[in-house]
This record gives structure tokens, sequence and C-alpha cells, in this order.
């Protein structure tokens, strides 16, 4: 796990927030969930977000901390999130998880997926 070092990827107050509600109303509970931000190929961009609360972090994981909520990344994500912000979103469409990702050269119209 590499968590001594400091990643410029950020974890808003807000989505560090909404992290622990969520943990905190799962029906099944379990104090040892973070949440886990990842890249996969796909989506209307070449390639798309992905979060999931996890339990489980690899020893080649990174992972960042704020207000008692963790986000962990795997190194092949990582890459492509390096100056971004992982932010949550309410609006009239829904609420989400999202990235504000500056290595994004374009991105399709409902956020959740991107080109380099």
């Amino acid at each position: 796990m590499n968590n001594d070092v400091k990643f410029p990827i950020q974890l808003t107050d807000f989505a560090a927030s909404k992290v622990r509600f969520f943990i905190k109303n799962k029906t099944i509970k379990n104090s040892n969930l973070k949440l886990r931000i990842y890249i996969i190929g796909g989506g209307c961009g070449g390639f798309q977000y992905g979060f999931a609360l996890d339990d489980k972090i690899s020893d080649d994981d990174s992972i960042i901390e704020n207000n008692g909520a963790i986000l962990v990344i795997d190194p092949m994500s990582l890459q492509y999130l390096f100056g971004g912000i992982v932010d949550y979103y309410e609006g009239l469409e829904g609420s989400r998880f999202i990235v504000i990702n500056p290595n994004a050269k374009n991105t399709c119209s409902c956020g959740s997926s991107f080109s380099i």
C-alpha cells in the first residue's frame, strides 16, 4: 500500500461526506469499506470511470484520505487520474461521483467516459 507519498488527486469534502454516508447506511455493515475508483476501457469516450465500495486494499494500491473517508486507486488507473478531483454531484439528472480530470482531452456529455 502506497500511502506515504502525496499524490496529486483530491477527494473533496462533499464527496468524502457521501462516502461516509453510503458506508454508514449500507445494508450489510462493514466498517472496512472504502471508495475505490478505477478506469476501464469502453464508454463513448474510450475510457470509463468506475466506482465501488470495497473492503480490500492491495499492496500496490494508493490511498487518499479526507475527513475519515478513504479513496483507493490501483496503479494502472492512477496514471490517468493525476491532477484530478473526485467530487459528488447532485442534480436534476440524479446524483453520482464525478471526476474532474485535467488529463481528459474529450469527455462524453454524461461525464462518465473520457479520452486522452
